[in-house]
């Protein structure tokens, strides 16, 4: 369906047409005065210098060409020159039909569909999920939901860091522990057995044991750095080990991400790049794009215009290491050649936009990508604690993911319970949905590239922008709806009908712009515009709801239409949610 924004503005312009001036000043915005009209146009105050005529003959001139229509109620010019505008009931009524029984809900497929890959996980193996992979994760999820709605090819890649030194620091850990292992044995040619030699458990302690004593022993750190060396040249027992940490740390990291609602499509690490870094460095020195400088191999990427210096992006260290540089290019040229993508985007923490210039410029350069694919980089700033500082424990270590999560379900369960005569199980599930509401939705109500307070007391309660409000809201919805139909109603061949006061029209009006809000958002890849239009959209239905006597109105073919605007509403705030990466209950 077309955009009702567009619909307007198309028939300004062609009354600004109709009136002698140029169609292109018929612009139209939203009101920024809602208590004067719903949408305005102040194309006569830019046309007036070009006409050399007063902004409100040129108005006046305007007005009087839609003078009869059936689009609006009201076309005022308003000194000095302001086209203010109201929307004819039956108008909009007849556009929410129409929505009501388009299967997207009004939202159109895009046109011109792209296949897009978004990297938004980054979860290291060998790791548990801790709050500072939160951010990636939601925004990430969110973007790709929208993109799918619109109609593109999304791929979601987690992007998993499980090459470098924690590999080494984890195989070189696990030798002291148990050094008998047939990993360790050279001359060992069978097949290594198909059970890991540790659990979930004792990898995640592994790691940072072995992170700890390598800055305490410089013996230890070196031989961890020679057993990631062997490793990233081939040796089989080594390889055998990564093969168990990615196995054991996939599948927990799976459950967790599970408990999140974010799902990937693609479990890719960086130790999927590796086999096309050494075509690709040749590549580089071959046509003349890399250079050494002090022993490392570099590109150059700094551009004509650069306010501040921009380092070269080095592609190999002068020992011959590749870096994090050369995984991310090899990352590029592998999803240039399996998936072809139009478009890249990252979802990573903003504090990594300097790295991100250097390896966008050098894959341009060098030729890595064609002419037409978009990189694209999405910074997110840090959640913080109440202090203002990083979010952290009690105890001031990092939070697990999982640790976070738990206490806000066991918050949500204290508040339903205290609220609710309730079975404990229903509780408890109910409390689940309702938390991930709480997390989700004030992480994604935030501009994602500013830093924001983690509050879990605001973030949980039923009133104000929350996640829980908005399900109140949906839940409060589907009540009503199952009350009428308990009592026998059937709006099943009604329709929604025309504003009968102003409350009911404001509704109607925020409902109308549901697809201006998704294209909207999506294209500046940006999911708190969503959350602000459904905090917008609630807390408008909230207004309808507390002035309207719904399921107590007499004429039933009124309390249909109410019905029937409900039925939309309902379905506009679960599609936005499930953009957002959250559901709601029946219940609560």
């Amino acid at each position: 369906m077309k955009k009702i924004l567009e619909m307007i503005t198309e028939q300004i312009e062609k009354a600004f047409a109709e009136a002698g001036y140029d169609a292109a000043y018929g612009k139209v915005t939203l009101s920024n005065r809602p208590d004067l009209c719903e949408y305005q146009c102040n194309g006569a105050m830019a046309a007036a210098k070009a006409y050399k005529k007063a902004p409100v003959m040129i108005a006046n001139d305007v007005v009087a060409k839609l003078a009869g229509g059936e689009m609006f109620s009201e076309a005022a010019a308003v000194n000095p020159g302001f086209i203010n505008l109201k929307l004819n009931d039956e108008f909009l009524a007849d556009y929410l039909r129409k929505m009501q029984e388009d299967g997207n809900l009004s939202v159109e497929k895009t046109a011109e569909p792209k296949k897009m890959i978004i990297d938004y996980g980054g979860a290291n193996v060998a790791k548990p999920l801790h709050v500072g992979h939160l951010r990636s994760a939601i925004i990430g999820e969110s973007i790709k939901r929208m993109g799918r709605f619109l109609g593109h090819d999304m791929t979601g890649d987690v992007h998993l860091g499980d090459w470098g030194l924690q590999m080494g620091l984890v195989i070189t850990e696990l030798k002291k522990r148990q050094p008998d292992l047939i990993y360790f044995d050279e001359t060992f040619e069978g097949e290594y057995p198909e059970q890991p030699p540790f659990t979930i458990s004792e990898l995640e302690d592994i790691y940072p044991a072995a992170s700890a004593y390598s800055k305490e022993d410089p013996e230890y750190k070196k031989e961890a750095m020679e057993a990631t060396f062997q490793l990233q040249q081939g040796r089989r027992g080594y390889q055998a080990v990564l093969k168990h940490i990615l196995n054991v740390s996939v599948t927990d990291l799976k459950k967790n991400y599970e408990n999140l609602d974010v799902h990937f499509d693609l479990w890719k690490g960086e130790s999927d790049a590796q086999p096309y870094i050494p075509d690709m460095v040749q590549y580089m020195k071959d046509e003349g794009y890399a250079h050494l400088d002090d022993g490392a191999l570099v590109v150059d990427v700094k551009e004509e215009g650069d306010t501040k210096e921009i380092p070269p992006c080095m592609i190999l260290k002068s020992d011959g290491a590749s870096l994090y540089n050369t995984t991310d290019l090899a990352t590029i040229v592998e999803r240039m050649k399996l998936y072809d993508p139009d478009e890249i985007i990252y979802v990573v923490d903003k504090r990594q936009e300097l790295y991100f210039t250097q390896v966008f410029r050098c894959a341009r350069k060098t030729k890595l990508v064609k002419e037409d694919t978009k990189l694209e980089f999405l910074g997110f700033g840090t959640m913080n604690g109440k202090d203002g500082k990083p979010f952290k424990t009690r105890e001031g270590g990092v939070m697990r993911l999982e640790s976070l999560i738990a206490g806000i379900n066991e918050e949500m369960y204290k508040k339903i319970t205290d609220n609710h005569d309730i079975d404990p199980e229903e509780a408890k599930e109910t409390a689940k949905i309702v938390g991930l509401s709480a997390l989700k939705y004030g992480d994604l109500s935030n501009q994602a590239s500013k830093d924001y307070i983690f509050d879990i007391d605001r973030f949980t309660s039923f009133e104000g922008n929350t996640g829980p409000y908005i399900l109140y809201t949906i839940v409060r919805i589907k009540s009503i709806l199952n009350k009428y139909k308990e009592n026998g109603g059937n709006a099943s061949g009604c329709v929604i009908g025309t504003a009968a006061g102003s409350g009911e029209k404001d509704l109607m009006l925020i409902l109308s712009r549901f697809n201006s809000a998704v294209e909207n958002a999506f294209e500046e890849l940006a999911p708190h515009k969503i959350c602000a239009y459904i905090y917008d959209l609630a807390n408008a239905f909230n207004k309808f709801y507390h002035e309207t006597k719904i399921l107590a109105e007499e004429d039933e073919s009124r309390k249909a239409g109410f019905i029937k605007l409900l039925q939309l509403c309902r379905d506009v705030l679960e599609q936005c949610i499930s953009l957002l990466g959250f559901s709601a209950p029946e219940r609560m």
